[in-house]
């Protein structure tokens, strides 16, 4: 299995998932908001680490769910102001959106995943089966 991000791939992991980012097209909106927010994958022995870039949204905007083997990470903005003058009324809309998808190998343990949203950042803590952690090495001896 491979972790990788169309079109690229990230090294160090890559030999550990298959598919598991799946990337839109990431255009500016009006306020610098990018559609689909940067991610870091990070690999522990324990466990992996999702980090995802998302200055500006608020944690109740975020939605994280699980299903058919994937991790559904997606986020909704929305405002709306309106100015009354006697002479006229202004109304300003914005909606901000993203979901991102990522496909969990079978060594994760779905049932433990959390998630933190702090400054800016939503870092999501996956941890690993305990039967797909990494043994020590160790030598059998010949008799």
């Amino acid at each position: 299995m491979k972790l990788m991000t169309r079109p690229s791939t990230f090294s160090g992991t890559a030999s550990l998932f298959d598919d598991f980012f799946e990337d839109f097209p990431s255009t500016k909106l009006g306020n610098g908001f990018k559609n689909v927010p940067s991610a870091n994958v990070i690999e522990h022995e324990n466990e992996f680490i999702i980090e995802l870039a998302a200055p500006g949204i608020k944690k109740g905007d975020f939605n994280i769910d699980m299903a058919n083997g994937q991790l559904i990470i997606s986020a909704e903005q929305k405002d709306e102001k309106e100015e009354e003058n006697e002479n006229f009324t202004r109304r300003e809309f914005s909606y901000n959106s993203f979901s991102r998808a990522f496909t969990l190998p079978d060594s994760i343990d779905s049932d433990k995943i959390n998630a933190q949203y702090k400054e800016g950042i939503l870092k999501l803590n996956l941890p690993k089966k305990e039967e797909s952690k990494k043994q020590a090495k160790k030598r059998i001896e010949i008799k």
